[in-house]
């Protein structure tokens, strides 16, 4: 039997919490690992007990979703509230970290930052990792049953059920692709 290497673990890991997301623009997850152990993991999403993106809509203010905490910022805000230390620690993202989170990391003391995929990376916060010596990785899921492709393809479904019943009269025909559909994507 094949073992799955430690960064497809915890790498796995993010994509499965990034799948709790409340965020309609993009599920990101986030687990902190520390001596091969994991201490924390967070998605985005809304403050605890708020109203969610997904009930509700997004709340744009220059073009960001103010209503979202980050995944890396909600699993550092974890370690916080229950007093894990950071300081060595590595983040495991399924998404490239914005400028900000960058700043969290670096401030928590973590040193390596592995994540799934580009997202977004600003020339700054790569600077920044750069200049406080923490490295980042970039590491692909491969090793799992988790598709980490999931979201393109979920959203793919939705625009191609919208595109068949903007052009259909077959209503019957419609609703059932559409019932298969759900059925074998639980969208």
């Amino acid at each position: 039997m094949k073992r799955i290497p430690w960064d497809q673990y915890f790498m796995a890991q993010s994509h499965l919490l990034a799948m709790r997301s409340t965020c309609t623009r993009l599920m990101v997850g986030a687990t902190i690992v520390r001596d091969k152990r994991i201490i924390a993991g967070g998605y985005n999403g809304s403050v605890s007990g708020g109203v969610h993106c997904i009930d509700e809509g997004c709340y744009i203010i220059d073009g960001h979703c103010v209503r979202t905490i980050h995944a890396e910022a909600n699993a550092l805000l974890q370690c916080a509230k229950f007093g894990v230390p950071t300081d060595g620690a590595e983040i495991y993202v399924t998404h490239f970290p914005c400028l900000q989170c960058c700043k969290q990391i670096i401030q928590s003391g973590i040193k390596t930052v592995y994540y799934a995929k580009d997202y977004k990376n600003h020339p700054y916060a790569l600077d920044l990792f750069k200049n406080a010596g923490v490295e980042t990785r970039k590491v692909e899921l491969t090793e799992l049953l988790i598709d980490p492709n999931y979201q393109e393809k979920d959203a793919y479904i939705h625009h191609l059920l919208e595109e068949l019943k903007r052009q259909t009269n077959d209503q019957e025909m419609y609703q059932a692709l559409k019932t298969e559909a759900e059925s074998l994507f639980r969208l």
